[in-house]
């Protein structure tokens, strides 16, 4: 209860000290996924290959303009997957769900027509499927995930965005029944998204 009345009291203050220039707008974001899995007590013939998926949805950004900062956060559907071989087999593991990330923006101006941003903050994602057997493989994917978000991008022309951003799970993405292996999805995003 102390740590949810502590986070409240710190949005309230930072909500005081918002300029009242401050903007809030809304887009459309977009772009490619491209996903590795990074496994833990796997033998050494097991390879990895990169699983490329998309995102696609509305956002929401809110900026302070003079001092630079803002805040953006979207709801995303977002396909994600890994792709392993062993020996002659070859798996492929998808999952489809809803991303929701959250970034701390840090933009420099470049006049008023471009500017270079700095992001990074938490990401969710909820999978909308569970468990999974893959050519005998079964897994115990988690329906949540908490991962860290960095990124950077250009701002053109006041509604036009393009990034790269790194996902990073802070956990396992799925744990492989009847074996100690597990693995986590991390991937690189290159998003477009339009500010209206």
């Amino acid at each position: 209860m102390k740590k949810i009345f502590g986070a409240l009291m710190i949005a309230v203050c930072i909500g005081m000290a918002m300029p009242a220039q401050a903007q809030i707008h809304f887009g459309v974001k977009g772009g490619l996924n491209l996903s590795k899995a990074s496994f833990s007590n796997v033998g050494e013939n097991f390879k990895k290959d990169n699983f490329t998926g998309f995102f696609i949805g509305p956002m929401a950004e809110f900026n302070i303009p003079i001092v630079g900062l803002g805040v953006d956060a979207s709801l995303l559907f977002a396909q994600r997957g890994i792709k392993v071989s062993e020996g002659n087999d070859e798996y492929t593991i998808k999952q489809n769900g809803i991303d929701i990330p959250v970034n701390l923006k840090y933009t420099i101006g470049l006049g008023s027509l471009a500017g270079i941003y700095l992001a990074a903050g938490p990401d969710f994602y909820f999978d909308f499927a569970g468990n999974k057997t893959v050519e005998g493989m079964r897994t115990d994917k988690k329906k949540a995930e908490v991962g860290i978000n960095v990124g950077a991008g250009l701002k053109l022309l006041n509604h036009l965005q393009v990034g790269a951003n790194y996902n990073i799970p802070l956990g396992n993405t799925a744990d492989i029944e009847g074996t100690n292996a597990s693995y986590k999805t991390k991937t690189w995003q290159v998003s477009v998204a339009y500010i209206f």
